[in-house]
């Protein structure tokens, strides 16, 4: 059981400054991210695109915004659950929660948090018979510790950003990686496009392209693929593991079916201080909703720092906030 004051659910820009938010008054943050990595969107979509309306950063890189927000929540040394995505709620005598995630992973926290961008960005499946059998056994959407691949026989399918790295990166790894693509171009970086060709010449991974998935082998544990070339014939693999990286689309998820008020996708919540309506649950970011609200990374840094002032009373229920300027107090780290 992870225990902590508030768990933020969502591991985005928003989120990671909450908790910096919530450092400045003594509250222990814990994120749970159903991406590998923190950053959301920002690192996961565009981590090299430019972002203008930062205040102090004339421009910015993506990556390089979620960089700095980790080091500037560094003092305050919050904790992160990721790759795996809150699935139960269950409320305790005491007001608290115990989240449980789709891994088991159980997080009482007084207060919740929900940053989670324009939700849970689940991965885009391919239309394969058996897809949902094999998932964990050898079918996965995601590279959350590599060492799981060492010295097996990978399939990677997709022609984006993902699909390249992976690649390059799983070829020291692997005993053998395939990727697969049903073009004959990819979409990602011409960098990394290029360097995927030059190990494919050089014998160290199977390039397949103009070429679908087509069916799943294995009797209780995948063990073949096979793939549908540009002239319909059949291409069978023998392989370990299927890593389908088709891109990402988001969508509320279980956070859906907690009472709270829903209105297209965002949730309903109070200006005051960014509460939904379900005692001790927040909303901030762009999965909220209320009149006149700008989807902004800056609209939801100040929701982040409403909201923690209003959340501290469930943690400190027997103090009074006093509010300080850090221009007076600086960042004092737990």
């Amino acid at each position: 059981m992870i225990t902590t004051d508030i768990c933020i659910i969502g591991a985005g820009p928003v989120g990671l400054f909450a908790v910096f938010e919530a450092g400045l008054l003594k509250m222990r943050c814990h994120l749970v991210d159903y991406l590998p990595q923190v950053g959301g969107q920002l690192s996961e979509i565009y981590p090299q695109k430019p972002i203008y309306d930062i205040p102090g950063y004339p421009e910015v890189k993506a990556q390089e915004l979620v960089d700095n927000l980790m080091e500037q929540i560094k003092p305050f040394q919050p904790t992160f659950t990721l790759g795996e995505r809150v699935e139960h709620l269950n409320k305790q005598e005491d007001g608290s929660y115990i989240l449980v995630t789709n891994e088991n992973t159980q997080i009482h926290a007084k207060v919740i948090v929900i940053a989670g961008g324009l939700g849970v960005f689940e991965p885009r499946k391919p239309a394969l018979e058996k897809l949902d059998y094999f998932e964990g056994k050898g079918v996965t959407y995601m590279v959350k510790n590599p060492d799981t691949f060492r010295d097996k026989k990978v399939v990677l399918a997709g022609g984006g950003d993902s699909a390249l790295d992976w690649t390059i990166y799983l070829s020291n790894i692997a005993e053998r990686v395939t990727l697969v693509h049903r073009n004959e171009t990819f979409r990602g970086a011409p960098d990394s496009a290029a360097k995927v060709f030059d190990l494919a010449n050089n014998g160290k991974i199977d390039l397949i392209l103009s070429a679908n998935l087509k069916e799943l082998g294995g009797n209780g544990q995948l063990s073949s693929i096979t793939l549908e070339g540009k002239n319909k014939e059949e291409i069978v693999i023998d392989t370990d593991y299927l890593i389908p990286l088709f891109g990402l689309s988001p969508k509320l998820g279980p956070i859906a079916d907690w009472g709270l008020s829903i209105d297209k996708n965002a949730i309903e919540v109070d200006t005051r201080d960014y509460s939904t309506g379900v005692e001790r649950i927040y909303a901030i970011g762009d999965i909220n909703t209320y009149p006149g609200k700008l989807k902004l990374i800056l609209c939801g840094f100040h929701e982040a720092a409403i909201m923690m002032h209003s959340a501290f009373k469930y943690v400190y229920p027997d103090q009074k906030l006093s509010f300080k300027y850090t221009t007076v107090n600086g960042v004092n780290a737990f």
